[in-house]
């Protein structure tokens, strides 16, 4: 997990958005965090109760684990390796995250960035932006996030 005091990196495009003359987005491939869920489950002593892959206007793929803590809930964003905890299914999110469970280290083996909840609910003026393009501008302007999950994570459309 990384330290929450690394000013976290936007890539280009990572709000789902590109301008018309930028290359397409990256894909993080559906198979490829499905099988790392099952791998966090496996290590986790729990079950796979779900994978939903990422639909229009969300721009990340949704899962859950069951295990004698309760259910645990990802996010997996679906142009980068990012992953983020949360409580409950919304279907859109802006301050519901929370700390990643001892055994999704897994995930990061598996070559995916677990995010913590105190790097996902710092304000985006606390992240480095530079990468972003004019149309991702224009949706922050219009959607106004307050931080960065609600950024990375999000259903604008």
């Amino acid at each position: 997990m990384e330290d929450s005091q690394v000013t976290f990196l936007l890539e280009l495009g990572v709000t789902g958005f590109r301008d018309r003359g930028d290359p397409p987005l990256p894909s993080t491939d559906p198979q490829t965090c499905r099988a790392a869920w099952y791998a966090a489950a496996r290590a986790a002593g729990g079950q796979v109760e779900d994978f939903t892959e990422q639909e229009y206007p969300q721009n990340f793929h949704s899962a859950t684990i069951s295990d004698r803590d309760g259910a645990h809930i990802a996010l997996f964003h679906a142009h980068y390796p990012l992953i983020a905890f949360v409580g409950d299914r919304r279907y859109w999110y802006t301050d519901e995250f929370q700390e990643p469970p001892t055994w999704a280290a897994v995930l990061t083996d598996n070559g995916f960035v677990v995010l913590s909840a105190a790097q996902l609910l710092l304000p985006l003026t606390e992240s480095d932006t530079s990468a972003l393009s004019a149309t991702e501008w224009r949706q922050i302007k219009h959607w106004q996030p307050d931080t960065l999950g609600a950024t990375l994570f999000n259903s604008w459309d």
